[in-house]
């Protein structure tokens, strides 16, 4: 079911991502960065762990995890999180939970596309890839 997620994945659009990191507490200078960047996120499999690599011109990053698992997690905004992937209903369910606080990165895969829904409280931000 995760080898439907495997490929490499364009920033075609996205949606209330300021506020999102806002709610993150990531500060201007870095939100007016990221929110031209286009990154591209590349998902892979290693035996039964999952690699996910984010690139763009401002910063990469990588986690590799297993499902079900959880994994320390430094985010691409430099907050140490601790993390549980979990797939459900089809979907990649990513939780980063830190300082009592918690995010919840929806992927889902429809034909070509990849829509990751980040959630923080009632702020909901959606980011729509395209297969490269």
């Amino acid at each position: 079911m995760v080898e439907r997620f495997v490929g490499t994945w364009k920033l075609v659009d996205s949606k209330n991502f300021d506020d999102y990191m806002k709610g993150l507490g990531v500060g201007f200078a870095t939100r007016q960065i990221a929110n031209v960047t286009k990154p591209t996120t590349i998902i892979s499999l290693e035996g039964d762990i999952i690699v996910l690599q984010t690139q763009s011109t401002f910063k990469n990053t990588e986690v590799k995890f297993k499902l079900n698992e959880e994994f320390d997690e430094t985010t691409a905004d430099d907050r140490k999180v601790k993390s549980l992937v979990t797939l459900e209903d089809g979907k990649l369910k990513h939780v980063q939970k830190w300082d009592g606080k918690e995010t919840i990165l929806v992927r889902e895969v429809n034909d070509d596309k990849l829509v990751l829904t980040l959630t923080l409280g009632d702020i909901v931000s959606s980011r729509h890839y395209e297969k490269a």
